[in-house]
């Protein structure tokens, strides 16, 4: 199988880049150590505003010009799904619990949220209200998610300590839905984010940001 095509590899703004979202013209990145979100210029390479996190951010993903950001307050316990205003912070009126209390990844595709479940292997489309709708089966650990038009996009792994990952395309459309490794990403890479012409994802244990072409 072919290696991603890295575009650019840059420092992340904080240590342990962990969750990406990119909203149209901002890629925002989540910090484990931090526990900080960061709207970074992708062109100067800046940081233009950033906010604290209720937890651990470990998903995230723009609705419209809003972010949904996957916390925990510790690794081990219950996550759920806040949302993030750009320039104002985090709405304490907005919790959606994530089912089962696990979730890793978020996806958003116009009109539902996507937890993704990195262990029990699934992903889980969600209502309106957040109560799960359809659940679909990945072959894989799930440590990145991104949707795009029609496909969900994932970074996905066998052995997370290897440097076996890869970057899965599912088909939701059909009844059942089809699911394809498009190529293999050689180091332990973390959350997923498209901006149009480039997927972005974090090697999380370099402190850096990739992005790498996309190969359909």
């Amino acid at each position: 199988m072919k290696v991603i095509q890295e575009m650019r590899r840059l420092a992340a703004p904080a240590p342990k880049p962990q969750s990406l979202a990119w909203d149209g013209a901002t890629l925002w990145m989540g910090s484990l150590e931090t526990r900080r979100l960061y709207a970074i210029n992708p062109v100067t390479w800046t940081v233009g505003w950033e906010t604290a996190a209720p937890g651990v951010p470990w998903g995230m993903t723009a609705v419209g010009h809003e972010l949904r950001v996957l916390c925990s307050e510790t690794a081990n316990s219950s996550r759920n799904i806040f949302r993030c205003i750009a320039g104002q912070g985090f709405d304490p009126k907005f919790k959606i619990p994530c089912p089962d209390d696990i979730g890793s990844q978020l996806g958003y595709d116009g009109h539902r949220l996507h937890v993704s479940q990195w262990y029990p292997k699934k992903i889980i489309a969600l209502d309106v209200e957040g109560k799960p709708e359809r659940t679909i089966a990945i072959p894989h650990g799930i440590c990145g998610q991104v949707i795009v038009g029609d496909f969900i996009y994932l970074v996905t792994t066998d052995a997370e300590e290897t440097n076996e990952y890869w970057l899965t395309r599912v088909d939701p459309r059909p009844a059942t839905p089809q699911i394809v490794d498009l190529i293999r990403i050689p180091f332990a890479a973390r959350a997923l984010a498209c901006d149009g012409r480039c997927f972005w994802t974090n090697h999380r244990a370099q402190n850096q940001i990739v992005s790498f072409a996309r190969p359909d």
